[in-house]
């Protein structure tokens, strides 16, 4: 029963003096909702990212020349290879080669800038490419270099001013000579953006062609990864090592070439996140520092307008203890009020920026809770000094006190 007269003795004081508990508690505000913006926008990138890797599937990699070593052209990957590791291995479900172009897209009304994705029939397999409108590539397309493109919706809009534009023709190419290919499918712009990178929000087009296609109207294309996909997860080390054994038997090689998969990737990218996050919250958690500070002042501040208070209660027979507790309970109230301020504040920031940054933050209870106990430990470390000092107030000295 006395705490929880403390507690409204702790309420009554701090409604007492809003503006100053208001001031008090700002810094753990802001140190709270940063660190839950911070880490519900963390978790849902995190999400977002490894849902796209699910898509692709974790039986997943892909081959390339390595960059710390020097390759000569007969080194570079060819279609050749693609063939082969079809062939000869037989733990492969799919293999597609990816080689990219930037140039130019063209209509009778715009031009824009275009990232050529060149690749073959398996690669709507291998990445689970999602086709709205039309088709993807088939044998035939690769077999004659048929001049045939697929693009993504947000492309089509760009170009046409609507998504199902199966059937038309756009002439592509590079800044000297185009080509007239016609659009066979339309694909969801996720997808084809995602293997362009970091750099396909800032292109207009993305669009994928036959490779054969590629190589007759981009002269200097070459093939920078083979993307390769397994049966099942577990063969995905014996293939990985097999293929790359494969590709230095055919260019005569060795040492050349190298693998990644995505659960490699993946787990390294898991990494990076935490570390990200982590350092990002402590940085945000340096307002709770301050903030801490802030109810130190304000307790001390406290005890002294309420010494004649504290003596009166002394004589009357509050023990040490009491005093203690009552003081301590205020701090960590005002840490917990901010702390519950912080944690709406900081849903209220998750849920304005995730759209902006095309991430749905995703809030977890154990954060909520961690906040919570961190409110609270802020409260009782920053409050015990305080505390302490008002419990030890000599009664005699503080009924004195004007």
């Amino acid at each position: 029963m006395y705490i929880w007269e403390a507690v409204k003795v702790a309420i009554d004081s701090i409604l007492s003096n809003k503006l100053r508990a208001f001031l008090t508690m700002l810094g753990i505000i802001i140190g709270i909702a940063s660190v839950i913006t911070i880490v519900s926008l963390g978790t849902g990138g995190q999400k977002a990212i490894l849902g796209e890797f699910e898509k692709i599937g974790v039986n997943v990699f892909s081959i390339k020349t390595r960059n710390d070593v020097e390759i000569r052209d007969s080194d570079r990957l060819a279609i050749r290879d693609v063939e082969m590791i079809r062939k000869r291995l037989s733990s492969v479900k799919y293999a597609a080669p990816i080689a990219e172009k930037m140039g130019l897209a063209k209509t009778d009304k715009v031009t824009k800038r275009a990232l050529f994705i060149a690749t073959d029939f398996d690669y709507g397999n291998v990445s689970n490419l999602k086709v709205i409108y039309g088709r993807f590539l088939n044998e035939k397309d690769i077999l004659l270099g048929r001049n045939v493109i697929l693009i993504d919706k947000d492309s089509a809009k760009e170009l046409f001013g609507y998504e199902d534009c199966v059937g038309k023709s756009i002439k592509i190419g590079s800044y000297s000579s185009f080509d007239t290919a016609k659009i066979i499918g339309v694909i969801d712009s996720g997808n084809l953006k995602s293997l362009g990178g970091s750099i396909a929000d800032q292109i207009p087009v993305i669009a994928a062609i036959p490779i054969t296609y590629a190589q007759k109207i981009f002269p200097d294309v070459n093939i920078s990864q083979i993307y390769v996909m397994t049966y099942n997860q577990n063969q995905l080390d014996e293939t990985s090592s097999q293929t790359v054994r494969l590709i230095e038997s055919l260019h005569h090689n060795k040492n050349k070439y190298k693998t990644e998969n995505l659960i490699s990737f993946l787990e390294e990218f898991n990494r990076i996140l935490g570390i990200f996050t982590a350092v990002i919250g402590a940085i945000a958690g340096i307002s709770l520092l301050v903030g801490g500070i802030g109810i130190m002042n304000i307790m001390l501040v406290s005890v002294t307008e309420r010494t004649r208070e504290i003596g009166i209660r002394k004589a009357i027979g509050a023990r040490q203890k009491d005093i203690l507790t009552q003081f301590l309970i205020e701090a960590v109230t005002i840490s917990l009020i901010g702390g519950a301020i912080g944690i709406f504040l900081g849903y209220i920031l998750a849920n304005i920026v995730g759209p902006f940054i095309d991430i749905t933050p995703v809030f977890s209870i154990n954060t909520i809770l961690i906040a919570f106990l961190f409110s609270t430990a802020v409260g009782i470390f920053f409050g015990i000094y305080p505390a302490q000092k008002a419990a030890k107030l000599d009664p005699i000295v503080a009924l004195r006190y004007e």
